[in-house]
């Protein structure tokens, strides 16, 4: 009777939340109101499991104003472009719109050809770290633009279809795979987590509206397989190099903090490795934050170093990369705690608040997440106008899906920054059609 009796209380439980779930169903799980933001909140949410990080790197600044602020600059962006219904002017350039799908062929033309001539010479960068770090930069700078291409031709292909099946889309599916391993070979996941939440995307808006419960479900499996695959990147990497050196600062701490230092690190261990790699990016961004707004207390903005970065890196000579600065500072405060945030031959992901914040600070952050909102509502409003079955849902696609990307990475790569260019130009230049498919 008790086991009824509990059967019975788990039915009723189950039929007062269907009417939960099927509202929560309702949400366009990808509009610029929510995609981003409950992104971001989740990555930051997520990081205050930290199995003692926290207390072993002794971080003490708080992240959550500038997260906070972040969050609110965008929805601003969002609701006044969204209210005012503006999309991006075509600047008088639409007679190029009909050019701009042979142009995406002769870059991914250009892209499989540097790709083909960066694996000949230069070995998989999956195998280590230290083959990835030492791939041809020109070669490999230009072999993105084959997954580039392929990502937006696959894209444009699918919502063209005027009757998509679920054939048609497991066919685009084994394409994208196809694109995606072969980046894989580099050992890079950025280009492999865009194609494939674009991918997703476009899948939403063309076949099968993707329901928010089924895209929770898949970002943690999609979560956990990213994590895994960069926990066995470092569980595999040939620590007799210099490149994977992994000792610690040669400091003397005092008595006290040596004994702290020791306590932490003990309890840290006390966690399996593969259980902390599950959410060990977002911990570490965390950390990072924290730690730049620590070292912008006591050393100030860098006041455009690392913007300024971005470009330089194409300037002859040896220029330091801004992810490698962001190294530097991050260690600078970590050598003082007697542990290294980064290794010192690696590069630092600084999230993209931690971005802004290290060269201006509060406003920056302000005036930063105010234009990401206001760029993907000028976007989405043209898929409105011009109907999902339009370029515009594949630059919406793609624009969004590398922003919030970059809530972990930052925007720092120039490849990145001129693909968003030439996207969001070619969906100002190519005409509206009144007779698509509108929202």
């Amino acid at each position: 009777m008790k086991e009824a009796s509990h059967l019975h209380r788990c039915i009723i439980c189950m039929n007062k939340l269907k009417p939960v779930l099927t509202k929560i169903n309702k949400i366009d799980t990808f509009s610029p109101y929510f995609f981003l933001p409950f992104i971001l909140m989740l990555y930051f949410f997520v990081s205050l499991f930290d199995f003692h990080r926290f207390e072993m790197f002794k971080i003490t600044a708080s992240i959550w104003p500038a997260v906070i602020l972040a969050i609110v600059c965008y929805y601003i962006g969002v609701y006044i472009i969204d209210k005012l219904q503006w999309t991006i002017p075509s600047f008088g350039l639409s007679f190029f719109g009909k050019y701009v799908v042979h142009f995406i062929v002769a870059l991914m033309l250009l892209g499989l050809v540097s790709y083909i001539m960066m694996m000949v010479g230069g070995g998989l960068g999956i195998s280590d770290e230290s083959n990835r770090r030492n791939l041809d930069p020109k070669l490999n700078f230009f072999s993105q633009l084959l997954w580039f291409g392929a990502l937006l031709l696959l894209s444009y292909k699918m919502i063209l279809e005027k009757h998509m099946t679920w054939k048609k889309a497991i066919v685009y599916g084994a394409i994208f795979a196809v694109v995606m391993f072969l980046f894989l070979l580099m050992g890079y996941r950025t280009p492999l987590v865009i194609m494939l939440f674009t991918g997703i995307i476009i899948f939403h808006y063309v076949v099968q509206r993707v329901k928010l419960t089924w895209f929770l479900t898949a970002l943690f499996v999609i979560g956990v397989v990213f994590s895994m695959f960069g926990f066995l990147r470092v569980l595999t990497e040939d620590t007799s190099k210099e490149f994977n050196d992994r000792s610690q600062p040669d400091v003397e701490l005092s008595e006290e903090e040596a004994k702290r230092l020791l306590t932490a690190e003990q309890k840290v261990n006390l966690t399996p490795k593969w259980i902390r790699a599950i959410n060990q990016e977002a911990v570490t961004g965390h950390i990072v934050l924290s730690t730049i707004i620590e070292y912008t207390q006591q050393e100030g903005y860098l006041k455009g170093e690392i913007h300024k970065g971005v470009f330089n890196t194409i300037l002859p000579g040896e220029q330091i990369s801004p992810r490698m600065r962001v190294t530097e500072v991050v260690n600078s405060i970590g050598v003082e705690k007697g542990k290294y945030i980064t290794r010192e031959t690696r590069t630092t992901t600084p999230t993209f608040i931690g971005q802004l914040f290290l060269d201006g600070g509060y406003l920056l952050v302000a005036i930063g997440f105010l234009l990401y909102g206001v760029l993907i509502s000028l976007i989405y409003n043209k898929v409105k106008q011009g109907g999902v079955r339009s370029f515009h849902a594949v630059a919406y696609a793609f624009v969004i899906t590398v922003f919030t990307v970059s809530m972990h990475t930052g925007l720092l790569d120039l490849i990145f920054i001129l693909m968003l260019g030439f996207v969001i130009i070619a969906s100002a230049i190519i005409k509206i059609d009144n007779n698509k498919l509108r929202f």
